[in-house]
């Protein structure tokens, strides 16, 4: 197997649950129902900070070399974006929802929860493939407030990850060197799809909204 092959696998093995986390209702569960510009915009600051905590604690770390750059560029990045989006807010505090619910998200708690090199590297694929359909619905729902500027921002975060991605498949390639390598590479990127994919689910449930498509 290779970075690529690995990559179409997780996708593929993933892809209803990437499919409903690209819907509108994503953003409904993010924000608790609450579909204004404002509650979008700090569940989007909330997310970019948690990342960038995640993926520097990773790089502090590691010890592979190529890894740790790889996970503080990376970190550097999700700082920018968290950056970015604050931006947009009269006020945030970082980590005031993890400090309120004593907890980060459930990706992000499967993230912080992997030590090996290979896995962090497939957990980082996983996180990257759900964030993408995160980052669509984000210019969506901008676009349709009437809001371009807002909606470029996320355009822009989104353009991120596509060296984001060549970034991560390039590290698996020189991580994974055993099919056990490989092996918890994917475990570990589907964990992080179906950590993020339940949380949605209980959100949604327990706001009395169906999570699944209604044909």
């Amino acid at each position: 197997m290779d970075a690529s092959e690995l990559h179409e696998s997780v996708r593929a093995d993933n892809d209803t649950a990437l499919s409903r986390l690209g819907s509108s209702k994503s953003l409904y569960a993010d924000t608790g129902g609450e579909m204004a510009a404002g509650p979008v915009l700090e569940a989007a600051a909330d997310a970019e900070y948690a990342a960038a905590e995640t993926f520097e604690a990773w790089a502090d770390s590691e010890d592979d070399p190529d890894a740790r750059e790889s996970f503080a560029t990376t970190a550097g990045e999700e700082r920018d974006h968290y950056d970015a989006v604050a931006a947009e807010l009269d006020a945030h505090d970082p980590g005031a929802v993890e400090r309120a619910s004593g907890h980060a998200s459930a990706m992000q708690q499967h993230l912080r929860s992997l030590d090996g090199t290979a896995a962090r590297a497939g957990g980082l694929l996983g996180r990257l493939l759900a964030t993408e359909k995160s980052k669509e619905q984000l210019t969506g729902f901008f676009v349709g407030q009437a809001d371009p500027q807002t909606a470029q921002l996320f355009r822009d975060l989104k353009g991120d990850l596509d060296d984001q991605l060549e970034r991560t498949l390039d590290l698996l390639d020189a991580v994974c060197e055993t099919d056990e390598d490989w092996d918890a590479a994917k475990a570990a990127a589907d964990a992080a799809i179906q950590a993020a994919y339940d949380e949605y689910t209980e959100q949604l449930e327990a706001m009395g909204v169906n999570p699944k498509p209604v044909c």
